[in-house]
């Protein structure tokens, strides 16, 4: 069975990383253990790592010793071909990459990057090795700078390359072309390649495309005056800041680095002013040149702006800089949290790689990882994208997973509160919002609103409610919200990250109500340890459920697992396993697994039970010998809130496990709640969930 995927290119820069990093994403989430694998790497100073290598290990958290993910430095092969030991560079790289096919399910192979001379040598010695590995190809090519006669010929002398070396080629990508070519791109593919090989072709993008700061500050060994901390910034173009400040501001355009000499103050300043300025766009940087430095005074100005971009002082004069800015060649880095984003989202955007990783493949995994579960998530909510309202709109975390989100194409997204205070919000933490891709509701002012208020005394005037009431209601954001899914108007809703559990769910409980059958609202929260995820029921509503609302918690945390993908294995906690514990709370749990048993007994159940004889294998079986759980419960259900709240906490710290949810078990349409201590990734995940849910699972 093939093991691998080579990804090849013939020349360097030209957006090889977006693939594989595009592609390590799809493939952790179908497999347990993927590898990463390069033949020939850059040479790299010495205690310095190749680039490539150090970001996806890096970003994916992949568990491989770095001298085991290459085979040798372009120098080295090189060397060796010189002194006529060819077959020893091809003996070492089948070795080492066997070495990874026996630890790892799938390894994704990266070729090399024609960063120096020799580039025709070097695309055949891609060839040969993959070749020899015995594995199938994509082959990338850029279409930056080439007209369409370059591009189709660089395409067929590629494909014809490892055809004739009986290479099997399975997709070929068409990268960094210009968005009003994507179609004619992938059609001249089409006219050369056979039906069974996929083609894809890829925009230029030049957030990308263009250098960071850091890129920059290394490039012209730079000092930065200002901006540690924005060094990530991209510049969206350049220019000199040579002429009267007046005339000046009317070349900024967005993310644009400012290049002056370094005793232009007024340049400098009104670049600064603008970029704080609404009426301006937002700049990326500030280069100072000729190695001169604004006076004490300027520079005492400077030091108490509240919003500083990168201000970097270098030796060499404006036109030499700008010279040398303008042939910087971006790279991706490690560090690069954002711009890693950005590409694997890019990629999902336009490469379309499952049906080709199935033929591949014929591998079924056992179990889930978190990597398979997360990537399963993204993957569901995008096949039918849901519309879900978050009423925290101004929160500086909501605003930036809205932005995740909205770039990842996963949901339809309205944040409640006023435009202009979240426009200030957007601009005070750099983010680059598209705000032609969000709705943006203000309850009292929006045209729904007296509506919303009818509707909400229709629906509560028999508890004594009047529409002055109601009205004072609707301008509440919870009550909006919930109100936008009660009429229709979104799928779902996720809040709590300024407002308490209470506030998020009253409403929803007054008028959105439970399903049929179901009594007690719940939650449960998915937790990814390292090898598998478990389900945590109940963690954050119920302090102390009564056996019934237990069994009722039970049932609904079964049916979360299984419409999640998770066959339920179940094990109902205590301070006992079996039938030798005695007292109220031990007695509690055993009445709840009995009704359980006897409402579903289709489900795999246990309890009462320890949690080490839950999870661990040899515990399960010395306490519980021939349970079906004991050992390998996956859906575990704690007695009180107490218990699980602690427990999933004591879990994430202690392990470092990726705790998703809560996710909100009950109710007609979906609703989910908040900690007011939330991550941004807390937020991306659980609006997932939300739209999962009401997808109608």
């Amino acid at each position: 069975m093939n093991k691998g995927i080579y990804i090849a290119t013939l020349e360097s820069h030209s957006g090889k990383s977006m693939i594989s990093l595009g592609l390590m994403r799809t493939l952790l989430g179908k497999m347990v253990k993927v590898g990463y694998f390069r033949p020939i790497i850059n040479d790299v100073p010495k205690g310095e790592k190749d680039n490539h290598i150090d970001t996806v290990l890096s970003y994916f958290d992949l568990k491989i010793p770095y001298e085991d993910t290459y085979a040798f430095t372009r120098s080295e092969v090189i060397q060796k071909t010189n002194d006529g030991k060819s077959g020893e560079i091809i003996d070492t790289i089948i070795s080492k990459y066997k070495k990874l096919e026996d630890e790892f399910d799938f390894i994704l192979v990266e070729g090399s990057d024609f960063s120096g001379e020799g580039s025709v040598f070097e695309f055949d010695v891609n060839v040969v090795i993959a070749k020899n590995l015995g594995i199938p190809v994509i082959i990338v090519v850029s279409g930056q700078f080439k007209s369409w006669e370059e591009l189709l010929g660089n395409q067929q002398m590629a494909y014809r390359a490892f055809r004739d070396k009986e290479v099997q080629v399975i997709a070929m990508v068409s990268n960094k072309i210009q968005e009003e070519n994507l179609e004619p791109a992938a059609k001249n593919m089409r006219g050369f390649l056979p039906q069974e090989v996929d083609v894809f072709a890829i925009p230029l993008i030049d957030t990308l495309n263009n250098p960071t700061l850091k890129e920059i500050v290394k490039a012209l060994d730079g000092t930065v005056l200002f901006g540690h901390d924005f060094l990530d910034n991209q510049t969206g173009n350049f220019g000199v800041g040579a002429m009267q400040l007046r005339n000046y501001l009317t070349t900024l355009k967005n993310e644009s680095l400012v290049i002056t000499p370094g005793d232009r103050a007024d340049i400098i300043l009104g670049a600064l002013q603008a970029n704080i300025s609404s009426n301006y766009p937002r700049i990326s940087g500030i280069i100072l040149t000729g190695g001169l430095r604004p006076e004490e005074s300027i520079l005492k100005l400077i030091e108490g702006l509240s919003d500083i971009v990168p201000i970097i002082s270098v030796q060499e004069g404006t036109f030499a800089v700008t010279n040398k800015v303008g042939a910087i060649k971006s790279n991706i880095y490690a560090d690069s949290i954002q711009k890693i984003q950005t590409t694997i989202s890019i990629f999902e955007r336009y490469v379309s790689f499952d049906p080709l990783v199935e033929k591949l493949t014929n591998y079924q995994p056992q179990g889930r990882t978190p990597r398979m579960f997360q990537y399963d998530l993204v993957k569901r909510a995008r096949q039918s994208k849901k519309h879900i309202v978050l009423p925290e709109g101004t929160d500086e975390r909501i605003l930036t997973a809205a932005k995740r989100l909205i770039d990842m194409d996963l949901v339809e997204l309205t944040l409640l509160g006023d435009f202009d205070t979240i426009q200030k919000t957007v601009a005070k933490i750099a983010l680059d919002l598209d705000f032609s891709k969000v709705n943006i509701v203000d309850p009292v002012n929006s045209p729904n609103f007296q509506d919303y208020a009818e509707t909400f005394y229709e629906l509560r005037k028999h508890k004594g409610v009047n529409m002055d009431m109601a009205k004072d209601r609707l301008s509440d954001v919870s009550y909006y919200g919930t109100m936008m899914i009660y009429k229709g108007h979104a799928d779902g809703m996720v809040s709590g990250a300024a407002h308490t559990t209470q506030h998020t769910i009253l409403p929803a409980l007054q008028f959105i109500k439970t399903k049929p059958n179901v009594s007690v609202v719940s939650s449960v929260f998915f937790m990814c340890l390292e090898d598998r995820v478990s389900v945590f029921g109940d963690c954050a509503i119920n302090p102390n459920p009564t056996a019934a609302e237990l069994a009722e918690i039970t049932i609904s945390s079964a049916e979360s697992a299984s419409a999640f993908g998770i066959d339920p294995k179940i094990a109902m906690l205590s301070y006992s396993s079996g039938t030798s514990g005695k007292g109220e709370d031990v007695d509690r749990v055993r009445e709840a697994t009995a009704i359980v048993k006897e409402r579903r007994p289709d489900l795999k159940i246990e309890g009462p039970i320890q949690y080490d004889a839950a999870v661990d294998i040899s515990v399960g079986k010395s306490k519980l010998p021939g349970s079906e759980v004991a050992g390998q419960a996956n859906v575990l259900i704690f007695p009180d809130l107490n218990t699980g709240n602690n427990t999933y906490k004591a879990v994430q710290r202690e392990t470092g496990a990726l705790a998703i949810g809560p996710m909100l078990q009950g109710l007609n349409k979906p609703v989910n709640d908040l900690s007011r201590g939330c991550t941004v990734a807390d937020v991306y995940n659980t609006v997932i969930l939300t739209a999962i849910q009401a997808q109608g699972i």
